[in-house]
């Protein structure tokens, strides 16, 4: 790979962790495990069958906790501390040659999760206070095929996995602009209007 395809790598990964971190652990040990690509050195703990386990239990938990209103908010926001710093640690990890975690590396892999992170936990919150919840299992099951979509490419075409992300990424934001909109404008209408003064 050149330098462009590791660090759109990096980057992918990074981006992948904001919204599905164990999935993304799990799918990078797999992947390392059965030859399917040379992992850098500071990647090759995924390979661990501990780390596997833990990945893959914990990516079950979250295909469940996920698609239920309101348990999903508290999920997101307990994976903070998860999407974060797995997010840093992969596209860092991606980036070294010789093991060694650079700073610059984490805080751009912190960053990309923290924004895909960001507007994961937005948009489901915006969703939980709409009147429709079929929605969540709209966009739990929409993030599910976009991290596998995105893994299945991201060790292949890097570029267009990251292409995939961002444009995901984009029309995310998009859909929480006019959803917030929705769900104010259908507050003022359901507000009583207050009484008039008494002469």
């Amino acid at each position: 790979m050149t330098e462009a395809h590791i660090f759109a790598l990096g980057l992918a990964l990074a981006c992948l962790a904001g919204v599905r971190a164990y999935l993304t652990v799990f799918g990078v040990g797999i992947a390392g495990l059965m030859g399917w690509v040379d992992l850098p050195q500071a990647l090759a703990a995924t390979t661990s069958p501990w780390v596997l386990g833990t990945a893959g239990a914990l990516a079950a938990v979250e295909f469940a906790a996920d698609k239920i209103p309101g348990v999903d908010s508290g999920w997101d926001l307990l994976q903070t501390l998860a999407r974060i710093p797995a997010g840093a640690f992969l596209a860092a990890a991606t980036l070294s040659d010789d093991g060694q975690l650079g700073g610059t590396a984490l805080a751009l892999g912190a960053t990309a999760a923290l924004g895909t992170h960001a507007l994961k936990s937005t948009t489901r919150a915006i969703i939980n206070a709409s009147p429709e919840p079929v929605s969540n299992w709209t966009a739990s099951l929409g993030e599910d095929a976009t991290a596998l979509g995105a893994l299945a490419l991201v060790f292949t075409h890097p570029f267009i996995a990251l292409g995939l992300l961002l444009g995901v990424m984009g029309a995310g934001a998009l859909v929480v602009f006019a959803l917030a909109r929705w769900v104010w404008r259908l507050g003022r209408r359901r507000r009583p209007a207050a009484p008039a003064n008494a002469a």
